[in-house]
């Protein structure tokens, strides 16, 4: 590559993102050749390296009980506001990618929407679940989250925690092998405007009032677009995203509010790209929570929410000589409300529990299609040219998907001990009901012991079993090529974890050695005695077992170094990376500077099917970070780069007759903040 900086490249035309990519390389080459300076703190959230704040984070969502990392009993990674921004991405679900046994990668679905991958299993109904501050966003229809909010900006966001692995033993379904939660920014008064490659604009506003001492308020509203890279089939990958959020606390009271809509259409589908393919999707949520009493050693609260997910897409099934393209997809909403009461109590023995009470509702109201092709008289998708509606038309009333239209009633009850029986050992102890009325009942167990050997050395044992309630269209569909099953029983998997945790005051290391059985998964079977393809049954059990190691080396003041490996022991469920690492560097430099590099590593893939396809993607490594220039006080300057070098890959998706989507192209973006 050769970047031109001359008054006469720019007379003849410079392109933006020719501009922004020539910018990022020089800046990483000058900057890292550049001698150490010592370190003036400015502005604490984007210049802090301190390594003391990193290893007391505080984490609950792994116990509703506030703990460090070390102390905490589950397998967690927690990324900071200062190390999400240093990453240089822009999507919550890319900070997965640098989690030990977790990625995210495009998947199947019109706009590409994310898909997760999981301690060796890559599958596509929902097995990670996703939360923003504590409320699930996963639903009923598909079981994913990102179905239905597949974008969420970095600039909104606080905090994100992980649990690697089960997390049913507090939060029921979905929290399979692993839950992502988005602690969101309530407490900024800041702005941020963006500008970067392939017509990428976007703005953030963030504001917070405290008026007294018991009432404050907050909202936020950030908007994003581009218009996408072109790829060789002739289609591009473009974004349009709007995120609002509100909150008002009065006293004891506390009001919240969300909207998230996304649009992301071309790109691909299961039979292909196409630039016709569309996908919008939106996120609605009401929540009010009440504080009842609380103390020095009890909190008692309750919890009421409402939330409706809808979906409207349409994407390419079939190609024909004669006629235009045939393209389906789903016109979908769920409602679902929720009311729980929680009590955390600490005994005078320094015993801990906490337990709850939740009823939920989960209740598809809208099951309808979008379509190219459309039998008014017979209510049926017909493909035939008199058929041909001259585009896309939605059909909220579609017959064939009445079935579909369906409440779940769950019941849950959980509890959880924390039992400090020493200085130097610590039990946990908990279970969770969760009683789907007329689909299935699961008890998840869940127990943990920590023992501090040392100040350096943390051993941990702990054990859990988590649970996945199958969705509306693996029990009711009812179609020409599908035919539920009402009599699945939950997906379940048991973990067993063995965690060594070693500490000193400049280096954090850990090895988590896991072991996974899972039982009755859902899979896709032959269907006898039907005009339909296909059907459901719980057929599959397996094990698999891996080692995640991460690390944090402090090496001066100014300079940080992290990293992660993942190895399985086992093939993963269906062909995705046995192995994987990832490399963050961040180096404060000069008074007013800071570089962070990051690479991501994923190994070869390799797949072979029965009528003879075949995938191959050789190992590969991206290259992303962030340069930030403090400005003033209170504003800074961020160039942020993903993919930098604009490597072309593919990652596999059983779906895709090929099996190959399209890996995401480099991002180069120039951000400004300023904070009032």
């Amino acid at each position: 590559m050769v970047c031109c900086m001359s008054a006469r490249c720019f007379d003849t035309g410079l392109t933006q993102q020719m501009f922004l990519r020539c910018s990022a390389i020089l800046s990483l080459f000058l900057y890292s050749a550049a001698s150490t300076a010592e370190m003036v703190n400015i502005e604490q959230d984007l210049f802090n390296l301190s390594f003391e704040d990193l290893l007391n984070v505080q984490v609950d969502i792994a116990s509703k009980t506030n703990e460090t990392l070390s102390s905490v009993p589950s397998t967690m990674s927690v990324f900071t506001r200062n190390q999400i921004q240093a990453l240089g991405v822009d999507n919550a679900y890319e900070v997965m990618n640098f989690v030990p046994g977790m990625q995210s990668t495009r998947g199947d679905w019109v706009g590409a929407v994310p898909k997760e991958h999981a301690r060796g299993v890559y599958l596509d109904n929902g097995n990670v679940l996703v939360m923003i501050n504590g409320e699930r966003v996963n639903e009923s229809s598909f079981g994913k989250a990102s179905v239905y909010m597949p974008y969420i900006p970095i600039d909104i966001i606080e905090k994100i925690e992980f649990i690697r692995g089960p997390g049913s033993a507090l939060y029921g379904s979905n929290a399979f092998l692993g839950v992502m939660n988005i602690v969101t920014s309530q407490e900024r008064n800041s702005l941020n405007v963006l500008a970067g490659s392939n017509g990428r604009i976007g703005v953030t506003g963030q504001f917070h009032r405290q008026f007294n001492e018991q009432i404050s308020a907050f909202f936020s509203l950030s908007y994003d677009q581009k218009d996408g890279e072109k790829y060789a089939q002739g289609v591009r990958d473009p974004l349009q995203a709007v995120y609002f959020e509100a909150g008002l606390d009065v006293d004891q009271l506390e009001l919240r509010a969300r909207y998230n809509k996304t649009k992301l259409d071309e790109f691909l589908n299961l039979a292909g790209y196409s630039s016709q393919n569309q996908h919008t999707s939106d996120n609605q949520f009401l929540g009010v929570n009440y504080t009842w009493f609380e103390s020095d050693n009890l909190t008692v609260d309750s919890h009421l929410s409402y939330t409706e997910h809808t979906i409207s897409s349409a994407g390419l099934i079939a190609t024909f000589s004669d006629i235009p393209d045939f393209l389906l997809g789903p016109e979908w909403q769920t409602i679902d409300t929720k009311f729980d009461t929680e009590l955390n109590y600490q005994f005078d023995n320094q015993w801990q529990l906490v337990a709850g009470l939740e009823y939920a509702q989960a209740e598809q109201v809208e099951a309808g299609v979008r379509t190219t092709y459309y039998d008014s008289q017979s209510e049926q998708v017909i493909v035939a040219p008199e058929y041909y509606q001259q585009g896309i038309v939605t059909v909220l009333d579609f017959p064939e998907f009445d079935s579909l239209k369906y409440t779940f009633e769950t019941y849950s009850a959980y509890g959880q001990v924390k039992i400090p029986y020493s200085e130097m050992f610590t039990f946990f102890v908990g279970a969770r009901y969760d009683n789907v009325n007329n689909i299935d009942s699961k008890l998840s167990p869940r127990l943990a012991s920590i023992l501090i050997i040392n100040p350096q050395h943390t051993l941990k044992v702990q054990y859990g079993e988590s649970f996945r309630t199958p969705v509306t269209n693996e029990l009711f569909s009812n179609d020409n090529v599908t035919i539920g099953n009402p009599s699945l029983d939950s997906e379940q998997v048991k973990t067993t974890e063995l965690v060594w945790h070693y500490e000193t005051d400049k280096l954090q290391l850990n090895t988590v050695l896991f072991y996974n059985e899972l039982n009755d998964f859902v899979n896709v079977e032959p269907y006898e005695g039907s005009e339909a393809f296909f059907t459901f049954a719980n057929s599959f059990n397996t094990q698999n077992s891996g080692v995640e190691l991460d690390g944090v080396w402090q090496i001066d003041e100014s300079l940080r170094l992290s990293g992660t490996y993942t190895q399985y022991f086992h093939d993963p469920i269906n062909p995705s990376f046995k192995r994987f690492a990832s490399l963050i560097t961040s180096y404060n430099l000069f008074d007013n500077w800071q570089i962070n590099l990051n690479v991501i590593w994923r190994d070869t893939v390799e797949v072979s099917a029965e009528n003879g396809d075949y995938f191959k993607q050789s190992a590969y490594s991206l290259l992303g970070g962030s340069i930030k220039w403090q400005l003033t006080d209170k504003s800074h300057l961020a160039l942020k780069a993903e993919n930098l070098f604009g490597k072309r890959y593919d990652v596999f998706d059983p779906r895709v007759a090929s099996g190959a989507v399209a890996g995401t192209t480099e991002e180069l973006s120039l951000h400004y903040q300023v904070k009032f």
